[in-house]
């Protein structure tokens, strides 16, 4: 089947696939929009069962990047890549030179950070056979704390401030007592059930890796669960920062949570899920507009701007989701396409 013919493709910029075979490196770049600046997302490695579904996941996530760039007031494009292996078994620093490799044959189109399975001494391999390589240090960090350039503890501030600005809208409520479910406890799930327990929630979490579950348990005394348990629990918020399409036809008629607001990209399996959550009456926090902290800290530093912008903007997240759920009540849309529009009118305006 042809790219352009893929259910995922949205009028695509550049899509480029990659193999070498010396260090076993099989990867995809694909650049969506650069209406308003180099594409920018970053790098994450996978085990996926296919390269089908490593395509599909790489053209939905440089979708998302577009949009969340826009929405965050970014002159930044939407870009990601993907590669192939499980980062625990198959990653190599010759793996890396390669990506690095790939990165740079594209020529600045597209720029690289971290993602999941990716770390900032990745990137740091990467960076030496590539100019376009994001998040290899850093000046600063958002909460004055030592910079090492990695974006997941800004990510997961920002899905903490719209979260909890999305259980005052919803709940009508700050967040002591507040249950939530949260799928995943990886660089940034983590760090978000740590800003959740702080707050006084009650944490509920499932995990693919046991010593994550572990750590969970003993700092926030949080219950675990299963992988199919999370999606049925009766909590307040769903919080999914794992893998994308969480939200289908089979988990929704689960949910029991009032409020859906976590760090995952490509929440949504298809975008009609967003009328089917409003139709139960459940709060879905758009998702590139909420885990969109990452880009933000990495343009800041690009920029050398300082801490205290840094957290401003990080911490707007919060305000522009309350925006979007008051338009999107006025309008009688669902919150995703509400955020959907507005971005829209960003990116396509700056062709």
């Amino acid at each position: 089947m042809s790219v352009f013919d893929h259910a995922a493709y949205d009028k695509h910029e550049h899509v480029a696939f990659y193999h070498d075979v010396k260090s076993g490196l099989k990867a995809i770049i694909a650049v969506h929009n650069t209406n308003l600046g180099p594409s920018l997302g970053g790098c994450r490695m996978w085990p996926y069962a296919s390269s089908a579904e490593a395509l599909t996941d790489v053209l939905r996530l440089s979708k998302g990047m577009s949009y969340k760039s826009a929405m965050a007031n970014l002159k930044l494009g939407g870009g990601k890549s993907v590669i192939i292996g499980d980062p625990r078994k198959h990653k190599s620093a010759d793996m890396m030179l390669a990506m690095g490799d790939f990165v740079q044959s594209l020529g600045g189109k597209y720029i690289s950070a971290e993602d999941s399975g990716i770390s900032v001494s990745d990137l740091q391999t990467m960076a030496q056979r590539s100019d376009y390589i994001a998040g290899t240090q850093a000046k600063y960090r958002y909460d004055g704390g030592p910079a090492d350039g990695n974006p997941a503890p800004s990510t997961a501030y920002g899905v903490f401030m719209g979260l909890k600005a999305s259980v005052a809208y919803g709940l009508k409520s700050d967040l002591n007592g507040v249950s939530v479910a949260i799928q995943g406890l990886g660089h940034v799930g983590f760090r978000l059930a740590e800003h959740l327990h702080k707050e006084g929630a009650k944490l509920f979490v499932t995990d693919i890796y046991p010593d994550n579950l572990d750590k969970a348990v003993e700092q926030f005394g949080a219950t675990v669960v299963t992988p199919d348990e999370i999606f049925g629990l009766d909590v307040d918020v769903f919080a999914p920062c794992a893998l994308g399409a969480a939200i289908n036809d089979q988990t929704i008629d689960q949910i029991k949570a009032r409020v859906i607001a976590g760090a995952a990209n490509n929440q949504l399996a298809e975008e009609r899920h967003g009328q089917m959550l409003m139709d139960k009456g459940i709060l879905y926090a758009p998702d590139y507009v909420i885990n969109a902290g990452g880009v933000i800290d990495i343009y800041h530093q690009k920029q050398g701007s300082s801490a205290e912008a840094l957290r401003k903007h990080i911490e707007g997240i919060g305000d522009t989701l309350t925006e979007i759920y008051q338009k999107a009540a006025q309008q009688g849309l669902p919150t995703n396409i509400e955020a959907n529009r507005i971005a829209e009118q960003r990116f396509l305006a700056g062709a």
